[in-house]
């Protein structure tokens, strides 16, 4: 079954000041949706991780915040859109534990397990997509 898209909005992140900003529209299209404080903690904390990501290693981009629909269920969806240097090997990125920086983050693999769906791709030189969707009731 297809996702149908009710509602959109696209937001610009070039530096940390964006992040909270961003954080705060997530968090107002989870309870728009009747999300649960436990699901609405777990798509932003993947979010937070993706944006930071986005800043640390692609220079910043572009997500895309959407409400989507299958059936009865609705959630968001978040595309996270970058023109950096691009992830060489997805398979160790996607690895617990892995890190190419310095941080303790939950990384890719624990951003994964917080969502229902996760959907990764990347071009060396050209940049990285990465796509998320939190359900509900999922």
């Amino acid at each position: 079954m297809m996702n149908i898209v009710l509602n959109k909005d696209t937001m610009r992140i070039e530096k940390e000041q964006d992040v909270v900003p961003f954080r705060n529209r997530v968090k107002e299209y989870a309870v728009r949706i009747g999300m649960s404080l436990v699901n609405q903690t777990k798509v932003i904390t993947a979010a937070s991780e993706l944006v930071r990501n986005m800043l640390k290693y692609g220079g910043g981009g572009m997500v895309l915040i959407e409400v989507v629909s299958k059936g009865r269920d609705n959630g968001i969806r978040l595309t996270f859109t970058d023109k950096g240097p691009g992830i060489s090997d997805i398979a160790l990125a996607m690895k617990d534990g892995y890190s190419s920086g310095k941080s303790l983050g939950i990384g890719l693999p624990g951003t994964k397990r917080l969502v229902n769906e996760f959907d990764i791709k990347s071009v060396v030189g050209e940049g990285t997509i990465v796509s998320i969707i939190k359900w509900k009731n999922g």
